[in-house]
């Protein structure tokens, strides 16, 4: 196949040299763009749409006579949707992917920070709380869809609380999350379930009453990174819209030089 040629503002003739033939003969699996910061509208539950922004990988397969693929036209399909980033959307961006760049498999992975306001447990002070979130979608000769979510919470050690006598030394775990929805899944309901299965939860802001009602009730929830990831997969293993699922915990230890960690997948029948 000869390079398509295009003609630029003074007429002169481009080569499209992308489009020219390699003779390798290798396909290349993905190709594409990374680390795309693009402003998104992510779905809330109650609230409608939220700003943020959103950090993308978008790539498609090349086969194997094609010298390059086309990187502005990620961006241009990009461009087209509005930035309206959802479970309903994505598959048409991915669809749309494969059409303008002659691809039998399209790639998304976006991350970014989800807001919510959350309010003291006692005083009811509210602030904004963000959480790491993300999609990954793939479309074309395969299909799947994946939530990420990153949810920060207070953890109190059960062995430290047992052979003290008096305290228990805490830290802040981190329960990551890969999580194929099955139908409408929310991501309030994903944090709401992950934030229950720890021994406390995170707040923005935190007045001394709301300290002492946080502090006594981690003591009273004592949790091993092996109780976070049990508890999280029974509360997924309950969800109607929870499919299969990963589940990732690490505390960052107050008192060890190391972290903890546990690492759970399961697959829903």
């Amino acid at each position: 196949m000869a390079p398509k040629e295009e003609m630029s503002k003074d007429q002169t003739p481009m080569v499209d040299v992308q489009s020219s033939r390699d003779e390798r003969n290798i396909p290349i699996d993905r190709v594409g763009v990374r680390g795309v910061k693009y402003p998104i509208y992510v779905r809330e539950k109650n609230n409608g749409p939220q700003q943020t922004v959103g950090t993308f990988t978008l790539t498609v397969d090349l086969p194997r006579e094609f010298k390059g693929t086309h990187m502005s036209r990620f961006l241009e399909v990009l461009s087209e949707h509005n930035h309206d980033i959802s479970v309903d959307t994505i598959p048409d961006i991915l669809s749309r992917l494969r059409e303008k760049l002659h691809a039998e498999t399209s790639h998304l992975e976006v991350q970014f920070t989800y807001f919510r306001k959350k309010a003291a447990p006692v005083t009811q002070k509210t602030g904004m709380m963000g959480y790491q979130c993300g999609f990954i979608a793939c479309g074309g000769d395969e299909d799947h869809f994946l939530v990420t979510l990153t949810v920060p919470v207070a953890t109190l050690c059960p062995c430290s609380k047992e052979i003290s006598d008096y305290g228990a030394h805490n830290q802040r775990g981190y329960v990551s999350v890969r999580v194929q929805p099955r139908g409408k899944l929310w991501l309030e309901d994903v944090i709401d379930m992950i934030e229950a299965a720890g021994s406390a939860p995170l707040y923005p802001v935190l007045k001394r009453p709301d300290e002492k009602f946080v502090t006594e009730q981690a003591y009273n929830n004592p949790r091993f990174v092996e109780d976070m990831v049990r508890e999280v997969a029974i509360a997924f293993d309950q969800h109607p819209n929870v499919g299969n699922y990963e589940i990732e915990v690490e505390n960052h230890e107050s008192i060890h030089d190391h972290n903890a960690y546990a690492y759970l997948k399961r697959e829903k029948k």
